[in-house]
C-alpha cells in the first residue's frame, strides 16, 4: 500500500495494488520506428540502444526480425552488444517468425496474435479457436528454446472479456513469462484500463502483467499509470512517445509520474531523460514540442511576473519537481508578461546592476518589444540593458555638466 501525501494536505489517495517496482519495456526501436517517415539505420539503432541501456531500461524491444533482412541484422547487432538490458524481438504466432527471432540471438521473444473479433475476421480471417490454438503453440514452441516469452493478445481492449481471459490463461498455462495488455488503437480511459487490468490479473496466475498504450485520444500515459495502479508491473513505452498514428505512451512521462508522483522505483536514471529525449529527436527527425511535459523547452520555463516572483523565492511554488531531476534546467523567459522580479533576476544572473530605475527602464522596453511580438532572448536582453545603461550614463553626465555650469 502506498499513501500519496502533499504538503499542506492530508492523504490524496490510497492504492493497495501499486507495485514497489515497475519494469520499463522500451519499444522505441520497434513500435517507435513504425512512426510514418522514420527508418533508423543500423548505427542509429545501436546509438539509441546504448543510450537506453545507459538510461536503465529493463527491456529493449530491438525490432521485428522477420520483417526484413536489414531488420534481422539490426536486431542481431544490438543483441550481440550485450548491453545489459534484456533484448527483445517481436514475432507473430508462427514458427517462422519465432525462428527468426531466435536466430537474432535475442534474450526474449514478444509473441502476439489478435484477440479482437474485428482483427480476427478482417485481418487474420481466423476463428477464435484457431487464434487461441496458434497462440498456445507459439508460446510452447518459443519456450522450448529456453527464451523468455512475453505474449500480447493484440487489440485486447476491444476483445470480448471472456475470450481475452481464456487466451491469457491458456498462454500462461503454456509457459508465457509475461502477459501484455495492448490498447492497440488507444480507445481506453483510465477507469476502463484499471478494470481491464484487474480482470486479466487472475488469468496471468502471478506472471508479470504489462500495459502497452497508444495515444490516439491523448490518454496513453494516463492509461499506463491506471494499469499500473491496478497491479500491472511493466509498462511498454517509447522515447518522446513516438509511434504509429498519434504515438505510444512516452517513456519520460510515464517514468516521471511513477517516480515522482507515485514513488515507484523504475530503475531509470531520471537525470538522463532529457539527453535521451534529445538523442531520439535528433535521430528520428521529430522535434520535441516546446510544451511537452518533462523534456519540452517550456517544461521549466517561466515568464509571468507572478510565477517568476514565486519561483525566485521558492521553486516549488510553480514547479512540481526540480528540473535537474530529469536533466533539464530552469529558464526565466522575458516578455510582455514579465514583472520586476524577473528582470531583476536576469540582471543579477548576467552581472548587471539592479538599481530600481534600471530594472523599471529595462522592464518597460521588454514589455514594449513583447507587445510587438519580439522574442526577448539573451542577446536582445543584453542590448536593451546596454542601451538603458548608456542613456543613464548620458543623463548622469548631462546633470554633472549642468551642475558645473551653475557653479561657474
Amino acid at each position: 500500500m502506498v499513501l500519496l501525501i502533499v504538503e499542506g494536505s492530508r492523504v490524496l489517495a490510497e492504492i493497495e495494488s501499486l507495485p514497489k517496482r515497475v519494469r520499463i519495456f522500451d519499444t522505441t526501436l520497434r513500435d517507435g520506428e513504425q512512426t510514418p517517415g522514420i527508418s533508423f539505420t543500423k548505427e542509429q539503432k545501436l546509438q539509441i540502444a546504448r543510450q537506453l541501456a545507459k538510461l536503465g531500461v529493463a527491456s529493449i524491444e530491438a525490432g521485428f526480425p522477420a520483417s526484413s533482412a536489414g531488420e534481422f541484422e539490426n536486431v542481431r547487432a544490438i543483441a550481440r552488444e550485450r548491453l545489459g538490458p534484456e533484448i527483445v524481438g517481436l514475432a507473430r504466432s508462427t514458427k517462422k517468425d519465432i525462428d527468426k527471432a531466435l536466430d537474432a540471438d535475442v534474450d526474449a521473444i514478444h509473441v502476439f496474435i489478435a484477440a479482437s473479433d474485428i482483427h480476427l475476421k478482417y485481418k487474420l480471417r481466423m476463428t477464435r479457436e484457431e487464434a487461441l490454438r496458434a497462440a498456445v503453440e507459439a508460446v510452447e514452441y518459443a519456450k522450448s528454446h529456453g527464451v523468455t516469452v512475453e505474449f500480447s493478445p493484440e487489440d485486447a481492449t476491444r476483445a470480448d472479456l471472456d475470450y481475452l481471459y481464456q487466451v491469457v490463461k491458456a498462454v500462461t498455462d503454456a509457459g508465457a513469462d509475461r502477459i501484455d495488455i495492448p490498447d492497440t488503437v488507444g480507445v481506453m480511459t483510465p477507469t476502463r484500463m484499471k478494470y481491464l487490468t484487474k480482470h486479466v490479473l487472475p488469468a496471468a496466475q502471478g506472471r508479470i502483467v504489462s500495459v502497452h498504450c497508444h495515444n490516439d485520444f491523448g490518454l496513453a500515459v494516463a492509461n499506463s499509470i491506471a494499469g499500473i495502479e491496478a497491479g500491472a508491473q511493466q509498462a511498454h513505452v517509447t522515447v518522446n512517445g513516438i509511434g504509429e498514428r498519434a504515438g505510444n505512451a512516452a517513456l519520460e512521462e510515464v517514468v516521471a509520474a511513477l517516480e515522482f508522483l507515485l514513488h515507484v522505483n523504475t530503475g531509470i536514471k531520471t537525470e538522463l531523460l532529457y539527453e535521451t529525449s534529445l538523442l531520439v529527436s535528433k535521430l528520428s527527425g521529430i522535434p520535441i514540442p516546446p510544451n511537452k511535459p518533462i523534456v519540452g523547452a517550456n517544461a521549466f520555463a517561466h515568464e509571468s511576473g507572478i510565477h517568476v516572483h514565486g519561483i525566485i523565492n521558492n521553486p516549488f511554488t510553480y514547479e512540481p519537481i526540480r528540473p535537474e531531476m530529469v536533466g533539464q534546467r530552469r529558464r526565466i523567459v522575458l516578455g510582455k508578461h514579465s514583472g520586476r522580479h524577473g528582470v531583476e533576476h536576469a540582471l543579477k544572473v548576467l552581472g548587471y546592476p539592479t538599481e530600481p530605475d534600471i530594472v523599471l527602464a529595462v522592464l518597460k522596453e521588454v514589455k514594449r518589444l513583447g507587445d510587438m511580438g519580439v522574442r526577448v532572448d539573451e542577446d536582445t536582453f543584453r542590448k536593451i540593458v546596454e542601451e538603458v545603461l548608456e542613456k543613464r550614463e548620458e543623463k548622469r553626465s548631462s546633470r554633472e555638466f549642468e551642475a558645473l555650469q551653475k557653479s561657474a
